[in-house]
């Protein structure tokens, strides 16, 4: 098959996703398939290769390659959301397929975030290196920190993220509660909540809340959820923690809410812009209660060796006519 890989994250762990995919070892040169590794070419390069292609690793397609792309069975997208694809350009035949193995590590990165804002460490980093020493015992006005035990964490959104995030949470002490989409939904055995609700909750999470965890994936239902009455609803003790999308939350209400001191302080790792543009049209970078992040949370080792793993026994699946895991959208050549 032809598949062309245009991940410039996953391009580094190449070796062990095409060893994979091709059923070798890793070093054995013998391959069955070709590889278009084309993170770095033009879109005029893309354009030109795409019609021969098969599978289509990757997180952004442009439609007009996607119409282009008359032999392709599979999209396969590295990572959850698959809002980069255009899914009415595609013909009918085509598989949609995502990964996702992040949410460990997305979780550690909430509960540093977490920890850190709740130290103001990012305020002791800046005046020490400014050569002030900023703790209690020589300024009698400075803030107590606060441990995390007894405090409560709204999660809104539970799936694969959110349930490591509580995972986390609970380790340390946090009281959990979280809204999502199917409140009947089971969960799992080793997770106490204090409560699970719908959707139709979010005030009440929001209302009852020390940190508000955002792990909810982009759609129309959530793009513009959080905005001025989902942040004036946290008040000014909540912290707020996005690593979703940037624009699921307002970008000017929650600038305002930031700068005003409306909430406590945010940790954002997503944004709503992207390279090399800066993060926001917003001065988000002067605010000392935000903790800024390049959408990197989930960015470690073992998030992207379990997608090179996941990802090639797709491929081998759709090679040998077996159903593919994580369908988004089941093509009309493929077992579901």
């Amino acid at each position: 098959m032809h598949i062309m890989l245009n991940h410039r994250i996953l391009s580094r762990f190449h070796e062990p996703l095409k060893a994979r995919a091709e059923g070798r070892h890793e070093g054995e040169h013998q391959a069955r398939h070709t590889w278009l590794e084309s993170f770095d070419w033009t879109p005029a390069q893309i354009t030109e290769a795409i019609t021969d292609v098969e599978v289509f690793v990757g997180t952004q397609l442009r439609a007009e390659d996607a119409r282009r792309a008359e032999r392709l069975r599979l999209v396969h997208v590295v990572g959850a959301g698959y809002d980069g694809i255009p899914l009415d350009a595609l013909r009918p035949e085509v598989s949609v397929t995502t990964t996702h193995h992040h949410g460990r590590s997305i979780a550690e990165h909430v509960l540093m975030s977490v920890m850190m804002l709740s130290r103001d460490v990012l305020g002791a980093d800046r005046a020490l290196r400014a050569g002030r020493w900023r703790n209690v015992a020589v300024d009698p006005e400075l803030p107590f920190g606060t441990t995390l035990a007894g405090r409560r964490v709204g999660i809104i959104g539970f799936g694969e993220t959110g349930t490591e995030v509580a995972r986390l949470c609970q380790a340390v002490g946090l009281r959990i509660r979280a809204v999502r989409r199917d409140p009947s939904a089971p969960v799992p055995d080793d997770l106490r909540t204090d409560w699970i609700g719908g959707n139709d909750r979010l005030p009440e999470l929001l209302a009852e809340s020390d940190v508000v965890v955002v792990t909810v994936p982009l759609g129309p239902a959530t793009r513009g959820l959080i905005g001025p009455t989902e942040l004036a609803a946290m008040g000014p003790g909540t912290l707020l923690v996005n690593v979703a999308r940037g624009p699921v939350v307002q970008e000017e209400a929650l600038y305002e809410a930031l700068a005003s001191g409306a909430i406590a302080g945010a940790a954002l790792d997503v944004w709503w812009s992207g390279p090399p543009q800066a993060p926001s049209r917003l001065p988000f970078h002067r605010l000392p209660n935000v903790l800024m992040t390049p959408h990197h949370s989930g960015h470690t080792t073992d998030t992207f060796v379990a997608r090179a793993v996941e990802i090639a026994d797709n491929i081998n699946r759709l090679e040998q006519g077996r159903p593919l895991v994580n369908v988004v959208r089941a093509g009309a050549s493929t077992t579901p």
